[in-house]
C-alpha cells in the first residue's frame, strides 16, 4: 500500500495567501475612491493575516512532536508579523477609517513586497466577498 500525500499543506496556504496580500495591496494602490471594492480589499487582507497566523502553529506543532523546538520558536518569530498586522488593522477596517488603512498599507508591504505575481496569475479575485466575510462573525 502507498504512502497518501495530503496536498493540502500550510506552507501553501501561506504562500498563497501572502500572493493574495500582495495582489490586494497592488489593486488598492490603483484605487483612487472608496467603495465597496475597496472594502472588500482590506478586509481581505485582514483576513489572509489572520489565515497565515492560523498555519502557524499547524506547522510548529509538527516540529515541536519532533522535538525541532528551536525551528518551531525561529519560524514563529519569522513570521509573527502577520498575527500582529492583522489584529492592528482589523478594527480599523470595521470603522472604515481610510486615512488610517492608507497609512498602515507600508506596513503590510514591507512583509510581501518582494512577492513575485505573474501578469498571467490564476488566483482570480479572491477579495471578493471579504468584507461579508469579516463582517458575519
Amino acid at each position: 500500500m502507498s504512502r497518501v500525500i495530503n496536498p493540502n499543506v500550510p506552507g501553501k496556504d501561506r504562500t498563497r495567501l501572502k500572493k493574495g496580500i500582495a495582489l490586494a495591496l497592488r489593486e488598492l494602490s490603483r484605487t483612487t475612491e472608496t467603495n465597496a471594492r475597496t472594502l472588500d480589499l482590506v478586509s481581505f487582507i485582514v483576513l489572509a493575516l489572520e489565515g497565515i497566523e492560523n498555519t502557524i502553529e499547524v506547522t510548529t506543532t509538527a516540529w515541536e512532536k519532533r522535538d525541532y523546538w528551536i525551528k518551531a520558536d525561529r519560524f514563529r518569530r519569522e513570521w509573527e508579523w502577520a498575527g500582529r498586522l492583522g489584529k492592528e488593522l482589523r478594527p480599523l477596517v470595521l470603522s472604515k477609517n481610510w486615512d488610517a488603512i492608507a497609512a498602515f498599507s507600508p506596513k503590510i508591504f514591507h512583509y510581501v513586497g518582494d512577492v513575485k505575481i505573474s501578469e498571467r496569475h490564476r488566483m482570480g479575485q479572491p477579495w471578493l466577498g471579504a468584507w461579508k466575510e469579516l463582517t458575519k462573525g
